[in-house]
């Protein structure tokens, strides 16, 4: 991993013991997805095998499983004499999952909103509640799970399951977005709001409404992760300029800082 990152930091603690066979790679999956969701491997950072199969205390084949999930779901790449990587996302790739985002969660909120019992709609006021308690507490990771749980819920109610099947992969890759877009300060709260409008609109059978303030949700969320992509590029940028005219400096044969 980039900057040699100890596992350690990344996963969970060395003392984590996997009991069931039959959900090791599920499990082992979940940790890396949490890693990369939360930021701890960022995009471009290498997956070094060795080391997390020393870590977990799992096999090679077994990795490997839960690697080629996470490929499927379009959170790492795996290329010939290279090995795994957590993907870098584009200003492009952000355009369009927040373009299919906005068409698939507009008609969710449209559908819940039109089809959903009296009961889909209070599981799903208890998720907005979760949504401001986990903010309120700072809980980046909870936070996370919580707005999880809301789409699982808004999902479960439109009643259509062709939506339901197209959106498992995607909804990872938003994930990895929604994390980049609470990385502005500024975001949380009004994503928050956002998130209140919908529910009001689907808490007064408004199918209408509750599509409008989706996609509203979604263009806002889409501004700001593509302000915080920019911002990253513009960094990245910098630092590989940086190096560039201190390997300059330092002359040939002699070592950069």
């Amino acid at each position: 991993m980039r900057g040699a990152k100890p596992a350690e930091e990344v996963m969970a603690s060395p003392d984590s013991v996997f009991e069931k066979p039959g959900t090791l790679r599920t499990r082992v999956e979940d940790y890396l997805r949490t890693a990369i969701m939360q930021g701890r491997l960022k995009g471009g950072d290498k997956l070094r095998e060795h080391e997390l199969c020393e870590q977990l205390g799992i096999s090679r084949p077994t990795l490997r499983e839960a690697l080629r999930t996470l490929e499927a779901e379009r959170l790492i790449t795996i290329e010939p004499h290279r090995g795994p990587t957590v993907v870098r996302l584009t200003a492009k790739a952000a355009r369009d999952l927040y373009a299919m985002r906005a068409l698939l969660e507009g008609y969710a909120a449209h559908e819940f909103a039109r089809l959903a019992t009296d009961s889909d709609i209070a599981r799903l006021q208890q998720t907005v509640k979760a949504l401001h308690r986990c903010a309120k507490d700072g809980d980046r990771t909870a936070l996370l799970a919580a707005k999880r749980e809301f789409y699982d819920v808004l999902l479960g109610g439109c009643d259509n399951d062709l939506v339901k099947d197209m959106l498992p992969g995607l909804l990872s890759r938003i994930n990895l977005l929604r994390a980049t877009s609470f990385a502005s300060p500024q975001r949380l709260p009004r994503s928050l709001a956002e998130i209140d409008r919908i529910f009001a609109c689907i808490a007064k059978r408004d199918p209408e409404g509750a599509q409008a303030a989706a996609r509203a949700h979604i263009v806002n969320a889409e501004r700001a992760a593509l302000e915080v992509l920019r911002r990253q590029q513009e960094e990245t940028q910098d630092h590989e300029r940086d190096r560039g005219e201190a390997a300059s400096r330092a002359g040939p044969g002699e070592p950069g800082p």
